[in-house]
């Protein structure tokens, strides 16, 4: 088994994380704005859909006010 040194996996590690490329102030931005809008779209498409799954099951069954 090969011996492990950790001064070495640090080292290794402090390399790989230079490498990233991180996301700018921008694109951090806009990329969360992207993601509550589609969290919105979301939400209202499947409450419309229960709402229209509701409305069937009232008219077949009777059910619910």
């Amino acid at each position: 088994m090969a011996k492990i040194n950790p001064m070495r996996f640090l080292q290794e590690v402090r390399q790989e994380g230079a490498k990233v490329t991180w996301p700018t102030r921008k694109e951090s931005i806009t990329s969360t704005i992207m993601v509550f809008i589609m969290v919105i779209l979301a939400a209202v498409f499947f409450f419309i859909v229960d709402q229209i799954m509701a409305s069937g099951v009232q008219l077949i069954f009777g059910l619910g006010g």
